[in-house]
């Protein structure tokens, strides 16, 4: 079992953190997505929507979705526990994972897509980036609450919530965002993360 991955890309990042925080030995293999390897034919008949991570199986198969990866690998090592033990603690979780990837991850990739030299080489619309700029705040004063309520976003532990939250952190700073600057609570739980070991990925 091996990861296919671009380690500087948001969902790839999302996993490795969620590895990281497993503390699972599972091997990195580098697309380089800057060189287009991943619209290779032999990458696009893992994944034909050319996108990483991958997550290359044993048997020959393949999982293509970040979150779906990290709910497998849940399967396989339920320890520590990163979804929830019970089924409502896996309903917040999910519920709290789902709202951050759509509304404060899915609106900093747009805002990076539209302003970053990286994509320069595609159409970037300003006005794109500047509405979903405007969308973050109120997702953000969303989670600060849940976090004026636990150390971290759904409990007293980290969650794939939490990684999903850090990776749109890390991508908002790439291109001059703050997520915290209005948020106490976001800001404290921003700063209590970027401790771990798992922040190092």
């Amino acid at each position: 079992m091996k990861i296919l991955d671009f380690a500087a890309a948001p969902n790839p990042l999302k996993l490795r953190l969620y590895c990281a925080e497993k503390d699972l030995a599972i091997p990195f293999e580098h697309i380089d997505l800057k060189k287009g390897e991943h619209k290779s034919p032999a990458f696009m008949e893992k994944n034909p929507l050319g996108t990483v991570p991958i997550l290359a199986l044993d048997n020959g198969a393949y999982l293509i979705e970040s979150l779906v990866i990290m709910e497998y690998l849940e399967e396989l090592y339920p320890e520590p526990c990163m979804i929830g033990r019970t089924p409502l603690e896996r309903a917040y979780t999910r519920q709290a994972e789902r709202f951050i990837e759509w509304h404060i991850f899915y609106n900093v990739i747009q805002v990076f897509f539209h302003t970053s030299a990286f994509f320069s080489d595609r159409q970037q619309v300003s006005e794109i980036a500047e509405a979903a700029k405007v969308r973050l705040l109120p997702a953000l004063e969303y989670i600060d609450s849940l976090l004026n309520k636990a150390d971290f976003v759904v409990a007293n532990r980290p969650t794939i919530a939490d990684c999903t939250l850090f990776a749109a952190f890390i991508h908002a700073k790439r291109i001059g965002i703050d997520l915290s600057d209005e948020c106490k609570n976001i800001r404290r739980w921003y700063i209590d993360f970027s401790r771990r070991n798992s922040a190092s990925v």
